[in-house]
Formats: C-alpha cells, structure tokens, sequence
C-alpha cells in the first residue's frame, strides 16, 4: 500500500481529515494561460513552441510589382487575461494564504486537492495552529499528519486512536492537548508525548500511563494545567521526578487516580509551589492529615482546593487550611469524618466563596447553614472545574478558553 493511501482514503470518507492529491494526480491549472508569452515561460521556449513563420511570398509577375513587395506573415497574438483580470496563478502566497485561512475544515481540504501549489499552501502552518476533531470516531494516520502540520491546539476527547504513523522524529509544536478519556495504547501514547517538548496545558483523564509518559511529561517544563484525573500504571517515583520538573503547574488534577499512600506521599513531599488550583479526591483512606498539612505548607498560594472522598479528613484539618489566605474555593464532600455541626466554624474563613459538603448534610439542613455562612456559597458545583479543559457546565467547545479555528464538522 503507498503511502499516500490513509491521506486519500480520509479525503474521501471525511472532508474532515487531511488528505492528498493520488500520485501522478498532480495537474497545474491556469486561467490565463491561453496566451504564448506566459509569465513563467523562457522566451527561447516561446520561440520554439510557436508556429513556424510564412515564408516571405513576393509577386514575380508584372513589372509594377518589382519594387512593391509584400509579405504573409501570422500576426503576433495578444496575450488574453482572464474575464476577472487576474489569474489565481499570478497571486502570491501570501495572499492566497490570507484566503485560504477564512475557510472552514471541509473546505480547505476541498482546496488542497485543486494542485500541487494549494495543497502545500493548504497545509501550511499557519493555517492548522488550532483543530477541534470532536465526533471523529476514528482517527489514525491523520492524528500524525495533523500534528506535523504544526498544530498548537488540539482538542480530541473520547476518540479511538490507532496508529499516527508519524515520516519522522521531528518534535510536535503542540501547546494545548486535550486527549481525555481516548481509546488508545499505551505505546502509541508514549510515541506522541515523547515528540512533545512544549505542552502548556494537557489533559490525559481517564488513560492507562506509563512510567515512559510521565518522564516524557517532565520535559515538558512548561506546563501550567495539567489533568491526570482517573489514571493508572505509573510509579511514585516516575510521578515525584515530574512533578520536581514541572515547577510552573498551577492547576493540577489528580483526582481518582489508581493511587497508594506513596502516590499520595509523593504529591505532597514535591508539588511545586506555584500550585493555586488542585483537586487531590477519591483518596479515601490514603490522603491522610499529614498529606494535608504538607500541601498546605508547600503550596501557601492555594485558591481552590478539592480534599473530597477522603474519610482520614477531620475537622483538625480546619486551623490547617485557615492558614491559606488567598483560599476561595474548598470541597470536603463525603470526608465522614467531619460532623455537619461544625460546618459552621468557616464562619472564620472570611475570604472562602464557595464550599462544597455534598453527603455531610441533609437538604433540610443546607438552608439553614446557608444562613449561618451568608458570605459563601454552598454546593454550587458537584463538579470539580480544576485543569479540565472543558467545564461540564459549559455547552461550548472551548479548549482551557480558547477556541479552535478549525473544525471538525459531521
């Protein structure tokens, strides 16, 4: 099978995929080359191209006609331009890419078939910084060629991924990249993160990991979200190098993840610093008040904290937590531990917004703590926002807050 098979084969199931003209498909098409003098053509080609000349014919009868000669000769044709006055040809590149960025998915692919000219201006980088393939099923030998068109963005959750296959060992350019809850193997995961090198903000939730991953993810210093929400099959230590490399996290979700106490103990001996949002539930019995005290301590910047399904989690941990100033948002949903009655002490935590205690109260209690505490808001997001590119209460397809130019359509 060519190589050029997945290309043809996505252009014509999808419009939405990349695709590329069949081999020796490859035709130059021009408006305004009906004339012989083309703009690109050698005069010595004109010249060789063009009709023999008429032979000079001269009237050898009569003896008036021996000083008035004349000649039959083709006249020279003018060149002919296009009803609109200009060829598509004649336009430069960037101008056509000015063109070619106003249109949608389907029809930039429609437009890389046209000629070799436009399937490479089709393909530029500019053109592919942001794509949103939301509802493809299946996506295989396009992932790769998306990526190698130079993608920043790219937004493609709960999809079956095969294999990229990727021409070469180049790095990614991707920035921005949502692969949440996919269908994919591990080694094929491995092969697409170990090409990435400038990752800002990644979503992994829900996908089997590998202690490869996340050394691939801690070279990856740039990362500022980072959600691993429900994932399994990397170590402790694998988790503790990333997290010492990763010093500019500042959302991190790690929320359900198949996790022991040293996971646990891992996040809370080396998360950075520069953590202002983290989500650290479903620990059950593994988080205990140590942990708690030891994020607190490294991470004094806190604003939203999710401490949820964790029963080791008493109301010592109240004075704990009151040393976070900057703290807005907090969830200790179903930690049992702590009894209804004394929610009423984050009467003390004067800057805390919102508070999130699902399974400690009944509804016919919640009005009258909403009462006691008229400073903050009370079970208001079952949930949790924390590094998740796109929040449940949203209906639109932002990635982290930023929009896809391109996308996909079915």
């Amino acid at each position: 099978m060519s190589k050029e098979r997945p290309l043809q084969e996505l252009s014509e199931n999808l419009e939405g995929s990349l695709c590329r003209p069949q081999r020796g498909k490859w035709k130059r098409r021009s408006s305004c080359s009906g004339g012989l003098d083309t703009e690109n053509t050698p005069n010595e080609l004109i010249q060789q191209w063009s009709p023999p000349h008429k032979k000079i014919l001269t009237s050898a009868k009569g003896k008036e006609n021996e000083e008035n000669t004349f000649v039959l000769a083709r006249r020279p044709r003018k060149r002919r331009e296009s009803a609109a006055g200009l060829c598509w040809d004649s336009l430069p590149d960037e101008l056509l890419l000015g063109i070619l960025s106003r249109l949608s998915l389907q029809d930039l692919l429609r437009t890389s078939r046209v000629c070799k000219r436009w399937h490479c201006l089709a393909f530029d980088e500019s053109l592919w910084h942001s794509v949103d393939l939301v509802g493809k099923a299946q996506l295989d030998a396009e992932l790769g060629q998306v990526l190698s068109a130079g993608v920043l963005r790219l937004r493609c959750p709960h999809t079956c991924i095969g294999q990229p296959s990727f021409k070469s060992a180049q790095k990614l350019r991707v920035q921005h990249l949502d692969l949440s809850n996919c269908t994919v193997e591990t080694s094929v995961l491995e092969d697409i993160l170990s090409r990435c090198k400038h990752l800002q903000n990644l979503s992994l939730e829900g996908l089997v990991l590998s202690d490869s991953i996340i050394h691939s993810l801690a070279e990856n210093t740039e990362i500022v979200r980072l959600n691993l929400c429900g994932c399994s099959g990397f170590s402790p230590e694998s988790l503790a190098e990333m997290l010492k490399s990763c010093t500019r996290i500042e959302e991190m979700n790690v929320s359900w993840c198949d996790f022991s106490n040293l996971h646990v103990q891992a996040i809370a001996a080396n998360i950075p610093s520069s953590v202002s949002h983290l989500n650290i539930s479903g620990y059950r019995q593994n988080l205990t008040m140590e942990d708690v005290k030891a994020v607190v301590k490294r991470c004094p910047n806190l604003t939203n904290l999710d401490l949820s399904d964790s029963v080791l989690v008493t109301t010592d941990s109240f004075p704990v937590l009151q040393q976070l100033s900057s703290l807005r948002h907090l969830a200790v949903s179903r930690c049992y531990q702590i009894h209804p009655a004394s929610l009423i002490d984050f009467e003390k935590f004067l800057n805390l917004q919102t508070l999130e205690v699902f399974g400690l109260i009944q509804d016919s209690y919640l009005p009258i703590l909403c009462k006691g505490l008229p400073h903050i808001q009370i079970n208001t997001q079952p949930f949790s926002t924390v590094a998740r590119p796109t929040s449940a209460s949203r209906k639109d397809r932002t990635l982290w807050g930023m929009h896809c130019r391109l996308v996909y359509k079915h």
